[in-house]
């Protein structure tokens, strides 16, 4: 049972830093965050569509599974009878 929450732990690690960097990388709407980290000039990398909608799915599956081992921790930390 252990093993399970470590492994969620590390899961859940690995898929934060990645969903902050995902983020990070999307097409900025200008004047937030990626305008400090030159928006600007990164603005003809961004243009192209297919690459956006796929760093757009590639986020969504990132959070998914996120958010799924956040819910398997929750459920093995509150139903553990330890």
């Amino acid at each position: 049972m252990t093993a399970l929450i470590i492994t969620l732990n590390v899961l859940l690690t690995v898929t934060s830093i990645l969903l902050t960097l995902l983020i990070l990388l999307h097409k900025g709407r200008g004047g937030g965050l990626s305008d400090m980290f030159g928006g600007g000039t990164t603005s003809s990398f961004n243009s192209s569509g297919v690459a956006q909608r796929n760093l757009n799915r590639i986020t969504i599956i990132i959070s998914s599974v996120w958010f799924i081992s956040i819910v398997g921790i929750g459920l093995l930390v509150r139903f553990d009878q330890l």
